[in-house]
């Protein structure tokens, strides 16, 4: 019993991914495995994902950030008024949709930097100062949205959230080649680099230092405060970009809903895969699984027609198994 345990804390998101996926073969057969579903299933877990591995250094310090989905639609909304502001001004399109990139990049790491800060420097709990940024930048974007919607003035802007790299020889029923989203590409990338920050560079195992035992790791001679500003700041980077590619697929931002509980999911997929709330322990794989176990498990509840209202239920059940499975592998490994 006990070494089932360990397994399934260890790798637990990676088999109820293939059970489900087994599912959905034998419920759903065709549809499920076409390759316009495959594709969409990854663009829907993208966004999330980014965000989701740069949450996964915040946990790794024994952080959180809850302000992720409201920084989402601050950085949504002054990416678009950059590009329209630009592209009003008699700025080619290329050129004012950079810059609505840099944008939301900037904003999203100055924000990513200042929590930082103050939760290193100023020595105030990371739940504190996070739930702040969480009001603080809905209402900010609410303010430059005037309460709504920000509308793209560029027709091409939204070619960014659907365009991408066209899978050679894969076409649709109708006989037009499947490209592969450039979120999904810019996740695949993201997830590559974190995984190697984590495993091959000193900074990652300063992450794990602080997060396993901050104290001893000052006696190492670690900055501590450094390395949160440093985590902070690249989670409010990544979640620049993943605004900046949510917001183009969109062709607009709505301030009061776009981002609406990503930190939850966000949360939820570092959790499930295996990274430990108490800091020092996490997998950036098991981060990419877990954002694919979550959007997947939306979509069948999609498919069987589950009430929306009911759908929080059984994320919150699927929380719930994946923390436990972790309490149970540490009370056995301490038995």
């Amino acid at each position: 019993m006990r070494k089932l345990l360990g397994f399934l804390a260890e790798n637990g998101v990676l088999v109820a991914l293939i059970v489900l996926v087994i599912v959905c073969i034998t419920q759903f057969g065709g549809a499920f495995l076409q390759p316009e579903s495959i594709r969409n299933l990854f663009s829907q877990a993208s966004y999330i994902g980014i965000i989701a591995v740069g949450m996964t250094f915040v946990i790794m310090t024994a952080g959180i950030d809850l302000s992720v989905g409201s920084l989402v639609a601050l950085c949504g909304a002054v990416a678009i008024l950059t590009l329209n502001k630009l592209a009003g001004g008699g700025s080619s399109e290329s050129v004012s949709i950079l810059m609505a990139a840099l944008a939301a990049l900037g904003i999203g790491a100055t924000a990513g930097f200042f929590n930082g800060f103050v939760i290193a420097f100023g020595r105030v709990a990371p739940f504190v100062v996070t739930l702040a940024g969480l009001a603080a930048f809905r209402s900010i974007a609410l303010v430059l949205g005037q309460g709504g919607e920000i509308r793209s003035q560029v027709p091409d802007f939204q070619e960014i959230g659907f365009g991408g790299i066209p899978i050679p020889g894969v076409t649709n029923q109708a006989g037009n080649p499947v490209v592969v989203y450039w979120s999904v590409l810019a996740f695949i990338g993201v997830a590559l680099l974190a995984s190697f920050l984590l495993n091959y560079t000193r900074y990652g195992r300063y992450v794990i230092a602080v997060g396993a035992n901050e104290r001893a790791a000052r006696y190492s001679a670690i900055d501590t405060r450094a390395v949160k500003v440093w985590t902070y700041g690249f989670l409010g980077l990544l979640v620049g970009l993943a605004a900046f590619f949510n917001v183009a697929r969109m062709n607009s931002v709505g301030t009061g809903s776009v981002g609406l509980f990503y930190e939850l999911d966000a949360i939820a997929a570092v959790v499930i895969g295996g990274t430990s709330l108490r800091g020092g322990k996490g997998r950036i794989w098991g981060t990419v699984a877990g954002a694919l176990l979550l959007t997947l498990i939306t979509t069948m509840m999609t498919w069987y027609r589950v009430d929306t209202n009911w759908q929080g239920v059984v994320r919150g059940v699927v929380i719930l198994v994946a923390v436990l499975l972790q309490r149970g592998s540490k009370s056995n490994d301490s038995n």
